[in-house]
């Protein structure tokens, strides 16, 4: 029965040695681990007007406008105003609200700066909301 004490403890303590030698390295390097939220709002620069983005356009710089779109240019391309300026807002069907939406209505559009070759600066849309019908 002593020997198997004896295996028995060799193999705890080898256990243990590995255990440790395994964990120690996490231990220490935990605290340097560190993660950003990315997700939406991660890079809302706040409340912008149009005027000051097409003063100095930033590519995906994360921007929140009320305003009115004023017409449907295309399929999922729009005109937005802020009374600041307009702007041509690329805003997906599936983004739409339930309710309808015209020319008189409030809204808010979270979304980010496109600067594009083909139609300039352009806002891409990915949550409108409606603040007032």
């Amino acid at each position: 029965m002593n020997s198997y004490v004896g295996v028995y403890s060799v193999v705890c303590n080898k256990a243990a040695s590995v255990l440790i030698m395994v964990s120690l390295p996490l231990i220490v390097l935990c605290p340097l681990a560190h993660a950003d939220y990315i997700g939406p709002g991660a890079n809302v620069v706040g409340s912008s007007t149009v005027s000051a983005i097409l003063k100095k356009p930033v590519d995906d710089m994360r921007v929140v406008l009320r305003g009115n779109l004023v017409k449907k240019i295309k399929h999922e391309t729009y005109l937005f105003s802020d009374g600041t300026g307009e702007i041509q807002a690329d805003i997906d069907d599936k983004d739409f609200p339930a309710q309808p939406v015209n020319a008189k209505t409030k809204v808010e559009l979270v979304g980010e700066v496109d600067l594009g070759r083909k139609y300039g600066v352009e806002i891409d849309v990915k949550t409108l909301r409606i603040l007032s019908p």
